[in-house]
């Protein structure tokens, strides 16, 4: 390759990036799932298209999509916050292992019969589609701005980041077997195979996390070198547990949320820097598969695909999560919600090339077979999943944001620094007076800035629009300062005071009580306790914020939890029918 030619190859990339950025304004407004858009210009830019550049190069595609599969992962890993865990953990678990196989063996079965093909190769297929992406389902979910149950939210989120293991083993043990063609030994290899990659993963996920966390705690570095140091300790993490055959996807996943869970300095240009970067693989990986593919070559296999998606997307995934879930008494409207989130994305794609790498036969067919799946789960999964949300009663209104502030750490103190905080109008702050903010785990308000004075005397004044609070603090009194500082939030489709209910009652409230005040019969059994045992009952110990009981004409609402406990509850009087 010449020079000139490096140069304009370098060029192609960087406008096709630009106008994947650009794109994702349009996609926004349209509801249309951005990760298609992407896929859709690297066919474009393909030999297909008018860019008419021609890449088949399997290997140079397995090394880039596993590098930023890895980084999207450990960003979906730091967002993931632990209080989540109290709702979400098991069910995610049970549907990243047991949901994986299931879908698996289902689509499997369903390959074999349509493909007419062995049923080793069929697995195989199911295995490729068994998992969810993580890609996919953190950047649409985020893109349609949709503000989910806690329970159905962080249960997606948790899945799609934990069960990639789950079909990379199953993939790979399959590989196996069609090239020990018969061996006697395929029961111990599915088995040493599954310890391996859970095993490891698991152990050096949570070794390394802790160590790349103090080192992060630790080490004295310029600001701009701590996201470095955390995407190259994920990325070395990940290197290491694959070189040593373990799911290099499970620790660095493991790796993330450890990080995203400790206080650290600058914890705010970690995610900011690792939010960006991300963004640029999912951009980076569709736009290099989109070039992969050979549309014409699809024309073939349309209907099969369309058979096997039909059945994946309407039977396998359904099927999958309710037995998974069936343990944790999801209600019925999340199961259906989150069987329509199993979106599939870069991970199937990247898993068809294990075929290829490993010299079967059949792999291109493997290849687009799983690429015309993945477009038709993005096309009819991906466009609808704010209108299922809404259609199915789980969005919530949006909470407010948590603002933009300056933050200065401490230099002999890495726990404390200094927090700048704008009042916006419409904050619980904007109107309150100094004295009556907060002071939560140790925070101290040292000072108000407003029209670029310093006030004297700051605990009788009331805040207004525009001033800025600077308050010493803790890393982890960011979250609950967050909230007095936050904007307000609104919403096209939902108001907090239509959702939640027109009267706010204290959790402690008897619901005998409340029964003989509204006029609604109660179980005996049941006359007796609090409002806040009551709703946590009906949900199994469990409840998350909009989790509602009907009793009569009444709707009671959870409104607000701290911790394990309900600390508020919305009534919502029903209109008869």
């Amino acid at each position: 390759m010449t020079i000139e030619g490096i140069y304009q190859y370098i060029f192609g990339a960087a406008v096709l990036a630009l106008l994947c950025v650009v794109a994702s304004v349009l996609t926004r407004r349209i509801g249309a799932p951005i990760l298609l858009v992407f896929l859709i210009l690297g066919m474009l830019a393909g030999e297909d298209g008018p860019g008419g550049i021609r890449f088949d190069d399997f290997s140079l595609a397995f090394l880039f999509g596993n590098v930023a599969l890895a980084i999207i992962i450990f960003d979906g890993g730091l967002g993931t916050r632990k209080d989540t865990f109290r709702v979400s953990l098991k069910p995610a678990l049970s549907l990243a292992t047991f949901g994986v196989i299931a879908t698996a063996a289902i689509t499997g079965y369903a390959a074999h019969v349509i493909l007419d093909l062995p049923w080793q190769e069929g697995l195989l297929i199911g295995a490729i589609v068994g998992s969810t992406d993580a890609a996919a389902v953190f950047g649409l979910l985020r893109n349609a701005g949709l503000e989910l149950k806690e329970r159905t939210g962080a249960t997606l989120e948790i899945e799609s980041g934990s069960n990639d293991p789950m079909a990379i083993f199953l993939t790979i043990t399959l590989v196996q077997i069609l090239q020990l063609s018969g061996d006697g030994n395929q029961g111990w290899t599915i088995v040493s195979e599954l310890f391996r990659q859970m095993g490891l993963g698991l152990a050096i996920g949570f070794a390394g996390g802790y160590l790349l966390a103090q080192m992060l705690r630790r080490l004295s570095l310029p600001s701009s070198l701590y996201p470095l140091l955390a995407l190259a300790g994920g990325i070395s993490l990940f290197g290491l547990t694959t070189l040593w055959d373990g799911s290099g996807f499970l620790a660095i996943f493991i790796a993330g949320v450890m990080i995203g869970n400790t206080s650290l300095p600058y914890s705010n240009d970690i995610h900011r820097f690792h939010d960006g970067i991300a963004w640029l693989s999912q951009i980076g990986m569709f736009l290099m598969l989109g070039l992969l593919i050979t549309p014409s070559n699809l024309i073939p296999i349309i209907i099969p695909a369309v058979a096997i998606a039909f059945v994946l997307i309407f039977i396998a995934r359904p099927l999958a999560v309710v037995v998974s879930l069936l343990p944790f008494h999801f209600p019925w409207r999340e199961q259906m919600f989150i069987g329509w989130c199993g979106l599939r994305g870069a991970v199937p794609i990247i898993l068809a090339l294990f075929p290829s790498l490993a010299g079967l036969e059949h792999t291109q067919t493997y290849f687009e077979l799983v690429f015309f799946v993945v477009l038709i789960s993005l096309v009819l999964q991906g466009w609808t999943i704010a209108p299922m949300a809404r259609w199915l009663q789980l969005e919530l209104p949006p909470t407010a944001k948590e603002p933009e502030c300056l933050h200065l750490p401490i230099k002999h103190d890495q726990d404390k620094e200094l927090l700048i905080y704008p009042v916006f109008a419409g904050s619980r702050a904007a109107g309150s007076t100094v004295d009556r903010i907060p002071a939560s785990e140790g925070s101290q308000i040292v000072g108000v800035i407003r029209r670029g004075i310093l006030l004297d005397e700051i605990h009788q004044q009331t805040l207004m629009h525009d001033d800025q609070v600077m308050i010493l603090a803790t890393s982890s009194a960011r979250p609950a300062l967050g909230r007095v500082f936050a904007p307000a939030a609104h919403s096209p489709f939902l108001e907090s005071d239509h959702f939640f209910g027109e009267f706010v009652l204290h959790s402690e409230a008897k619901l005998i009580d409340i029964a003989q005040a509204y006029g609604f019969d109660v179980e005996p059994s049941s006359a007796a306790l609090t409002v806040e045992r009551y709703l946590a009952n009906q949900f199994h110990g469990k409840p998350v914020i909009g989790d509602h009981v009907k009793l009569g004409l009444v709707k009671l609402i959870v409104r607000d939890i701290e911790g394990d406990h309900i600390k508020s509850v919305g009534l919502k009087l029903r209109s008869p029918k």
